[in-house]
């Protein structure tokens, strides 16, 4: 593999977590496809759950209503192995009230696997590992 496509891949698994962010924090559930592959596998300290059906009616019944959430991703290490990657981020996730200072806060942990598919780059594995949480 170049070096111009292992960075363009690396670029497009970056944007696949602001795109994880983006539907997790403002529920646009019907982009699980373009985040999520279609038999991904999660795991999670709240719930086990297999296929993109599963984690999407998921997410809707985790959302809270009046409160808004927002993920920040970082330390994203990434290990290309051909239509595969194995990656790692930490999250923060900051959990408010419109207008209010967050009232909980959250650090995890990601380790999950991507694989290229025709549509890009998806997370068919995810595993969430609770590292520390914050109550106000």
């Amino acid at each position: 593999m170049s070096i111009a496509a292992a960075t363009a891949d690396r670029v497009e698994i970056a944007e696949l977590f602001a795109r994880l962010a983006r539907l997790l924090d403002e529920g646009r559930h019907e982009d699980a496809p373009t985040v999520y592959h279609h038999d991904i596998r999660v795991s999670s300290p709240r719930a086990e759950l297999r296929g993109l059906d599963e984690v999407t009616a998921h997410l809707r019944r985790s959302r809270v209503e009046g409160e808004s959430t927002q993920h920040v991703h970082g330390d994203v290490l990434v290990r290309l192995d051909g239509d595969r990657a194995e990656v790692t981020a930490g999250q923060l996730v900051y959990f408010y009230r419109d207008g209010e200072p967050p009232h909980r806060t959250a650090g995890l942990r990601l380790a999950c696997v991507t694989v290229r598919t025709p549509a890009g780059w998806r997370i068919g594995e995810m595993r969430i590992t609770l590292a520390w949480t914050q109550e106000r």
